[in-house]
C-alpha cells in the first residue's frame, strides 16, 4: 500500500510499505477514507520529538472496516467508523476510569501511559496516513458512523480535535454563559471556540496572529484578538472591563511564539493566567513534553517550563491538562453533526490525494495564507 513515511527533519515521502494485516483475534483492519495532518504532527515534521524514520504518520482516521479478527463481534467489514487517535485496551483501570488516553496496557514506552497511531513515544503502531490501518481492540475503539459520504469532513474531526478543543473546554471548567477566551487559533483552538459556543458561552475569545484564522474564528461567532497588533492581554481585559475571561483554553503548546518570531515556551500560559480572572480555569490541550532538545532554554529542554505560578496560586485558578480520552465525547459530537448542531468542517481548507502529502504538509507547517486544515485521500 502506500503510505506517508517520516524522513526526517521537515521530509515526508509517500512510499509503498507492506499492508497491515491482523496480528491479534480483536483486530480490525481499516480502508482509510480521509486521514488528517494535524498540527501535532508538525512538532514531528519539524524535527522535535524522537520520532524514528520510516515511521508511518497519521493519527486522524476515518475509513470503511475491510477485515476484522475472529473476536471481534461488534463492527463488521463495511461498517464506516471513525478511529480515535487514543489506542485503548477497554479493561485497565484507566480505560474503565474513561481515561482511554492514559490506557495502561498498550504502550510499551517505559514510564509512558496511552497509546497512539504514528506517533512518537505513542507505541510501534503504524499511522493512517495510508491506504489502510491496523486498528486494535476494534470492538472497543472504533465508533460507527452512517453508512455513505455525508458528513465526511465533519466526521473526520471526531478522531482527535474536534473531541480535543471540546476537552479544553471540559479542563477548563466552562459553564454556560462564561466568557471563554482560546490562545492558538490553528484547528484545535478553533474547534475550542466552536464547541465553547456550542455549549452557550457568552463570549469566545481568539487569540492569533495569522489573519486567516482570526477570520474563521470571526466567522464563527468568536471574537478575534491579534496579539501582533496589542498585547492580548490588554485587549482581553479591556473586553471584559478588567475582570478578565472566566476560563482559558491553551491550544498553543511548547513551540509558542511571540509577535517577532521568538519562542517562549511558558508565553501562552502566562498570558491566560493574566487573561484569566480569579477562581476561573485554564485547560491545557496545546502539547507539551517531558524532554525537548530543541528547546530555547535549558529548563525547557528537559521539559520544565517557568511559568508564572506565582500568579496562577495567588489568584486560586484551576489548570487541567493532558491529551484528550476521545471516547469520552466522540459519540456525543457525532451526533451533534448528523443534528446539524455542530459543523467542525468549517476549517478545511485543503483535500489532496495522499501522493500530494509532502506539499500539504510543507505548506501547513510554514502556515501559508489558507491553510489551515489539510485532508488526505488515499
Amino acid at each position: 500500500m502506500r503510505a506517508v513515511v517520516y524522513e526526517g527533519t521537515r521530509t515526508v515521502a509517500v512510499k509503498n510499505v507492506p499492508d497491515p494485516r491482523i496480528q491479534a483475534p480483536t483486530d480490525a483492519i481499516v480502508r482509510i477514507t480521509t486521514t488528517n495532518i494535524c498540527g501535532s504532527d508538525l512538532h514531528m515534521y519539524e524535527g522535535r520529538t524522537s520520532v524514528e524514520n520510516g515511521k508511518i504518520l497519521g493519527h486522524e482516521n476515518t475509513g470503511i472496516v475491510e477485515e476484522v479478527g475472529n473476536a471481534v463481534g461488534r463492527v463488521k467489514a463495511g461498517d464506516r467508523v471513525s478511529v480515535p487517535f487514543n489506542i485503548a485496551c477497554g479493561t485497565c483501570r484507566n480505560c474503565v476510569s474513561g481515561w482511554t488516553s492514559y490506557c495502561l496496557r498498550t504502550n510499551p514506552v517505559e514510564g509512558t501511559d496511552g497509546a497512539a497511531y504514528g506517533y512518537a513515544n505513542m507505541g510501534p503502531y503504524d499511522g493512517g496516513q495510508a491506504e489502510f490501518l491496523r486498528v486494535p481492540y476494534a470492538d472497543f475503539n472504533l465508533l460507527e458512523l452512517p453508512p455513505g459520504r455525508e458528513h465526511e469532513n465533519d466526521f473526520a474531526m471526531l478522531s482527535d480535535i474536534f473531541p480535543t478543543g471540546w476537552h479544553g473546554t471540559e479542563l477548563a471548567g466552562m459553564q454556560p454563559g462564561d466568557r471563554v477566551v482560546v490562545f492558538g487559533a490553528g484547528p484545535v483552538g478553533l474547534l475550542a471556540a466552536h464547541s465553547a459556543m456550542i455549549r452557550g458561552a457568552s463570549e469566545v475569545f481568539v487569540v492569533d496572529k495569522e489573519r486567516d484564522r482570526l477570520n474563521l474564528a470571526q466567522k464563527i461567532g468568536a471574537t478575534p484578538v491579534d496579539f501582533s497588533r496589542h498585547d492580548p492581554v490588554q485587549q482581553i481585559l479591556d473586553a471584559t472591563g478588567g475582570r478578565g475571561a472566566d476560563c482559558g483554553v491553551e491550544a498553543v503548546g511548547y513551540q509558542a511564539h511571540d509577535p517577532g518570531g521568538e519562542e517562549h515556551p511558558e508565553l501562552v500560559l502566562d498570558n491566560l493566567v493574566r487573561s484569566v480572572r480569579s477562581t476561573g480555569g485554564i485547560g491545557v490541550v496545546g502539547v507539551y513534553v517531558p524532554q525537548d532538545p530543541g528547546a530555547p532554554t535549558d529548563q525547557a529542554k528537559q521539559g520544565r517550563i517557568a511559568f508564572d505560578y506565582g500568579t496562577f496560586f495567588t489568584k486560586g485558578q484551576r489548570m487541567g491538562t493532558g491529551q484528550c480520552p476521545v471516547m469520552r465525547y466522540n459519540r456525543h459530537l457525532r451526533d451533534l453533526i448528523i443534528t446539524g448542531r455542530a459543523e467542525p468542517s468549517f476549517l478545511v481548507s485543503h483535500e489532496l490525494p495522499l501522493d500530494e502529502a509532502a506539499d500539504g504538509y510543507a505548506k501547513f507547517d510554514s502556515r501559508q495564507n489558507g491553510w489551515t486544515k489539510v485532508l488526505l485521500r488515499p
